[in-house]
C-alpha cells in the first residue's frame, strides 16, 4: 500500500507552487515598457539596462530571458504541479517523484534569480520560493523507501538511455561553458556577462547540473535504486528547463533582434528527448500492490537501498 503524504507536506508543496506562480506572473505581466538606457559597467562594458518593471537594472538580454522562463513556469510547470497534488496526497510514487522533479526545477530557477538578478522588489519572494522548494525536496526524499521503489520498477526502465543522457548533459554543459570561461579568463572587458559581475548561470550548471548528470549516469549504470529517483527528477527538470530555455531564446530574439535559433532548436529538442524518456521512466514505476513488475527485478537492484 502506498505511503500517504501528510497534509502539511502537501500544503508546503502547494504554497511553493503559489509563490512560484506569483513570482513568474509578476515577471510576465509587470515587466514594464522595456525602455532601456546604455550604461557602462565597472569593467567598461556597454550594456542596455532596463529602466522600469520588476527587471529594472538588469541587462536587456537578461530580462528578456527571464520573461520567457517566467512564462513557461507560470503556464506549464505550476499547473502541472497542482494537478499532481491529489495523487501526491494519496502517496503515489510517480506523483512523489514528479513533484520532486518540479521542486528541483523551482530550486534551480529561484536560487539563480535571487543570486543573479539585480536586487529588486521580488528578492524575498525568490528566496522564499527556493527555500520552500529545498524543504519540499528534503521532506519528500526522506519519505522515500528506495528498496520499495526498486521492487516496483519494471524491466522497461530505460537504463542505457538514462546513462547516455546523464553523460550527454554533463558534456553539453561543459562544452557550452568551459570554452567561454577559458576565452574570457583574465579579461578586463567581458560583454558576455550582460552587466552582471560574474558567471552565475555557468557556476550553477558546472557546479550542480554537471555533477547531477554524471551521478545519475553512474548510479543507473551500477543499478543502484537511487538511480531511479535521480532519473525521475532529471527527466522532469530536463523537460521544464529545455522548454524554458527555448522560450528564453525566442523572447531574447524578439527583444534584442539577435538570432538565437540554433540554441532554441537544441533545447527544444532536449525537452522533447526528456519527454520521451519521462514516458519510459514513469511508465516503469509502480506502487506496491498496484501493478507488480512483469518480470523479477535484478536482485542487485532490489536490495541496494542506499548509495
Amino acid at each position: 500500500m502506498a505511503h500517504v503524504i501528510s497534509r502539511p507536506v502537501v500544503g508546503l508543496v502547494a504554497l511553493t507552487g503559489i509563490l512560484a506562480a506569483a513570482a513568474s506572473a509578476t515577471g510576465v505581466f509587470l515587466r514594464g515598457d522595456l525602455a532601456t538606457q546604455v550604461v557602462t559597467t565597472v569593467r567598461g562594458d556597454q550594456v542596455e539596462v532596463l529602466l522600469g518593471g520588476v527587471y529594472r537594472f538588469n541587462g536587456e538580454a537578461v530580462a528578456a530571458e527571464g520573461v520567457g522562463w517566467d512564462a513557461v513556469t507560470l503556464f506549464l510547470v505550476v499547473p502541472v504541479l497542482f494537478l499532481l497534488l491529489p495523487a501526491l496526497r494519496r502517496g503515489s510514487s510517480r506523483a512523489r517523484l514528479a513533484t520532486m522533479g518540479i521542486l528541483v526545477y523551482f530550486l534551480y530557477q529561484y536560487f539563480e534569480y535571487a543570486t543573479f538578478l539585480a536586487y529588486g522588489p521580488l528578492f524575498l519572494l525568490y528566496v522564499s520560493t527556493f527555500a520552500l522548494s529545498l524543504t519540499g525536496v528534503a521532506l519528500l526524499g526522506a519519505s522515500l523507501d528506495l528498496g520499495v521503489i526498486a521492487n516496483g520498477v519494471t524491466p522497461g526502465f530505460p537504463r542505457r538511455p538514462m546513462i547516455a543522457f546523464g553523460i550527454f548533459m554533463a558534456v553539453l554543459l561543459g562544452g557550452l561553458w568551459l570554452p567561454l570561461i577559458a576565452s574570457t579568463f583574465g579579461a578586463e572587458q567581458v560583454p558576455q556577462l550582460e552587466g552582471a559581475t560574474t558567471f552565475v548561470v555557468q557556476a550553477f550548471d558546472l557546479g550542480l547540473l554537471v555533477p547531477l548528470g554524471l551521478f545519475t549516469a553512474v548510479t543507473v549504470w551500477r543499478r543502484l535504486p537511487v538511480g531511479y529517483v535521480l532519473s525521475a527528477i532529471v527527466v522532469i527538470k530536463g523537460m521544464a528547463m529545455g522548454t524554458s530555455i527555448a522560450a528564453m531564446m525566442a523572447v531574447e530574439t524578439v527583444a534584442t533582434g539577435e538570432s538565437q535559433v540554433p540554441p532554441m532548436i537544441l533545447f527544444a529538442g532536449i525537452a522533447l528527448l526528456c519527454t520521451a524518456l519521462a514516458v519510459r521512466v514513469y511508465g516503469s514505476v509502480h506502487d506496491p500492490g498496484t501493478q507488480p513488475p512483469a518480470h523479477p527485478v535484478d536482485p542487485r537492484m532490489a536490495h541496494r537501498s542506499t548509495v
